[in-house]
């Protein structure tokens, strides 16, 4: 389920969303970014600046040139992916505004995923931004605010530990944990299946108006779309659960039954996918590694 066909804006141009609202597209597009990575003003005169985005020269100058006459007092990452928070440094120097975040990129990390790490886990190439570090951490609730806007940053890890929407008004800014465009990607260690879909249950029970996330088009029914990703997830799992059987198998073998039509190419991260939901169906008692809990265990139903 895509709604983002028509989604095409000139990136570094700043288009109104709405009266305090400002979008400028990141000329990053690719199969992870979509059209690239949207980056938002908010406020006017004093203004907060959300995901400042990947660092590309001519990004940071559109956003130089976007608030020219104006004062940015807040950089808010929503998480540390490099198409998200590496221009956060450079335009916390050149304006003296502070990067604000949940934390670095280990925030927000769960137990089994830091195991995992420390049992030799690494990432799958999602594009970690290793050094990223907020001069301000962020709790989950916290305001952030300006002369004429108001910002609640909401603890949501899965996508990423350290991943924050952003509350304002009726509208919420997602990031990458709901987007139009695609589902979001859920890759351990960093990505998290049982945190995204208690992030997900979280914003199910909220009643905002309008989600503006980090890539493609506002989402103006997002009761809709966040109950599709949710359910999207619990489909996943059924066939993994099915095709696990009652037989032992292992993350390579599920991905083949799974994913019957997925280029070679996409196959590693496919196996990631399915290794997340065999880690949250082991976290809930679901089914168990043969051995220890790694992507190259065996894994069987209880």
């Amino acid at each position: 389920m895509t709604m983002d066909a028509d989604f095409n804006p000139p990136a570094g141009v700043a288009e109104q969303l709405a009266p305090d609202l400002r979008r400028i597209l990141a000329p990053n597009p690719s199969p992870m970014t979509w059209r690239g990575t949207n980056t938002y003003i908010v406020g006017r005169g004093q203004v907060a600046l959300i995901d400042p985005g990947p660092a590309i020269p001519a990004h940071f100058d559109a956003i130089m040139e976007a608030t020219k006459g104006e004062v940015i007092t807040a950089i808010l990452v929503t998480h540390s992916h490099t198409d998200h928070s590496p221009l956060a440094r450079p335009l916390a120097e050149a304006t003296g505004a502070p990067v604000m975040a949940y934390g670095d990129s280990t925030a927000g990390r769960s137990e089994v995923m830091a195991d995992l790490v420390a049992r030799g886990l690494t990432g799958g190439g999602e594009g970690i931004d290793a050094g990223f570090r907020p001069d301000r951490i962020l709790q989950d609730n916290e305001d952030i605010s300006g002369p004429d806007w108001t910002l609640q940053a909401l603890w949501t890890p899965g996508h990423i530990g350290n991943h924050l929407c952003f509350a304002w008004g009726d509208a919420l800014f997602t990031g990458d944990h709901v987007m139009g465009w695609a589902s979001s990607l859920v890759s351990p260690p960093d990505g998290d299946l049982t945190q995204f879909m208690a992030s997900c249950a979280r914003l199910a029970a909220r009643d905002d108006a309008v989600y503006h996330s980090g890539h493609g088009a506002p989402i103006t029914r997002p009761a809709k779309r966040i109950q599709w990703l949710i359910n999207h997830r619990l489909s996943r799992e059924a066939q993994i659960l099915a095709a696990l059987g009652d037989r032992p198998a292992t993350v390579a073998a599920l991905t083949k039954q799974v994913y019957t039509d997925t280029p070679p190419a996409l196959i590693p991260a496919a196996e990631r996918n399915v290794f997340a939901h065999l880690i949250d169906l082991t976290t809930r008692g679901h089914i168990k590694p043969m051995k220890t809990l790694s992507q190259d265990a065996e894994f069987i139903r209880l």
